[in-house]
């Protein structure tokens, strides 16, 4: 219960940042177009980063088994994604967009600094086995399913550069190589940045769509009622299993760690992936938005009931 509340108080505090972003643009000081600079500055600079200062701590016998732990628990929730995925696009008639929305939530920026507040840096470590399976899965099977491709090209997906700064990390990691004190400064101040920036970015990208269209339009729920509740009430299921057999010390915090992406809203990056490859990016925002605004609410709720599952 005092996780859930927490994480309740952290949320609306990001969403506060939020709304700075909303009203800069609202007030007419910046356009929601001028937020795919700072997307640039949070992709290629702040997130690389993050992601490699996560992981210099020291790679003691039981960061390694619970890092194994998050990335076999992060595959078997991606698994679960894209199976459900297969009778329910077809039930549901789901469209490729919304087939997305469903299978990547907002892993990275929501994420790891929910995991710094409520567990500590030394956890966020964890949060990156989740981050670089859905990295390599959105830039495959994610692009692949949006713009139709015939094939996936795995020189670009390895090439990405989120995925080179996990691969650094890792080498950092397994070598034992700790980067000098300014260096790791460096990367501790551009890690305290992606909790505000991503907020202020996601405010600026909603700030010129129409909010009443979106709310009232029914059709928008179906999707968000999968994103925010079906799915996350599955990985659920799923994390019942790995915390009865898991045998290392905090293999509780370490599986909220794979938990939490899970219940977060849909991908920010299903937008620009939309307008980049010409489908409806306008109806992607939609449901960028609506999950986001509606996951103050769900991803409590989610996280009080991986507590009473424990």
């Amino acid at each position: 219960m005092q996780i859930s509340l927490l994480l309740a108080l952290q949320i609306l505090k990001l969403f506060a940042i939020m709304l700075m972003g909303y009203a800069i643009v609202k007030l007419g000081l910046l356009k929601a177009s001028d937020s795919k600079a700072l997307s640039v500055v949070l992709v290629y600079l702040i997130m690389p980063c993050v992601i490699i200062n996560a992981f210099q701590v020291e790679a003691t016998p039981e960061v390694q088994k619970g890092l194994a732990l998050a990335c076999v628990a992060a595959v078997a929730v991606h698994i679960l994604f894209l199976v459900i995925t297969i009778p329910l696009r077809k039930l549901l008639h789901l469209n490729a967009i919304e087939q997305a929305s469903c299978i990547y939530p907002n892993a990275g920026i929501l994420v790891i600094p929910l995991v710094q507040v409520l567990l500590g840096q030394e956890y966020v470590i964890y949060c990156s086995a989740f981050v670089a399976i859905q990295l390599i899965l959105l830039w495959s099977h994610g692009k692949f399913l949006l713009c139709e491709e015939k094939k996936i090209d795995w020189k670009k997906v390895l090439l990405n550069v989120n995925i080179l700064s996990i691969l650094v990390g890792v080498i950092l990691f397994l070598l034992h190589i700790e980067l000098p004190g300014s260096v790791q400064d460096v990367l501790v101040m551009m890690n305290n940045m992606i909790g505000p920036t991503g907020m202020i970015l996601a405010g600026m990208a909603i700030a010129e769509t129409p909010l009443k269209r979106i709310v009232l339009t029914r059709h928008n729920y179906v999707t968000v009622v999968l994103r925010l509740m079906v799915y996350p009430l599955l990985a659920l299921l799923l994390m019942k299993p790995f915390l009865d057999l898991a045998q290392i010390p905090h293999a509780d915090a370490i599986l909220l760690t794979v938990f939490l992406p899970s219940i977060t809203p849909a991908c920010a990056t299903i937008t620009s992936m939309a307008q980049l490859y010409d489908r409806d990016a306008a109806y992607a925002s939609s449901l960028y938005v609506l999950t986001t605004l509606l996951s103050i609410f769900t991803m409590p709720c989610m996280v009080f009931l991986y507590e009473t599952l424990k």
